[in-house]
């Protein structure tokens, strides 16, 4: 008996069977694909995740320039900074203040509700120099590798 179609043979009843019991073989890994790196920024199967985008405003008391303004912007840059160190704040920037947009973050928080708590703990939230506006984003868990790669192009900090 020749063993090659008796292994053939098995190993098709195998399949079989589990058809039969409605189990389904995982697809194979796309080539490149890193379950470690996926693991590690929160990816989902689609190598996304969900994130909250805060759009800074302008708000309703503006701080005027001197020492109260210049370390209110410093203790916001600090917070900024905790939050990313925290793999919280994912991206951050200026905007350009038109219609009173001063800037954004991305947070990778599951909900609005968490956003508004790590938000809070701006200075410029804080003292009414800025409002935020939320909304619920889903994006790539890439955005999660942002920070390490900025802190190898920094040569000066604000």
């Amino acid at each position: 008996m020749n063993i090659i179609p008796t292994v053939l043979l098995a190993a098709l009843l195998a399949m079989a069977a589990g058809q039969a019991h409605g189990e389904t073989a995982a697809p194979p890994a796309k080539p490149g694909f890193d379950a470690a790196l996926a693991k590690r920024t929160g990816a989902d199967e689609h190598g996304m995740r969900k994130y909250v985008l805060v759009i800074l405003k302008t708000g309703p008391n503006p701080v005027p320039k001197g020492p109260e303004r210049d370390e209110m912007f410093k203790g916001h840059f600090a917070n900024m900074t905790r939050l990313a160190d925290a793999g919280i704040l994912a991206v951050a920037g200026p905007l350009d203040g038109v219609d009173g947009w001063r800037g954004l973050f991305i947070l990778a928080v599951d909900n609005i509700d968490e956003a508004k708590q790590h938000v809070a703990t701006d200075p410029v939230i804080m003292k009414g120099e800025m409002v935020a506006e939320y909304h619920n984003h889903y994006g790539t868990a890439a955005l999660m590798l942002v920070n390490d790669a900025h802190k190898k192009l920094v040569l000066k900090d604000f």
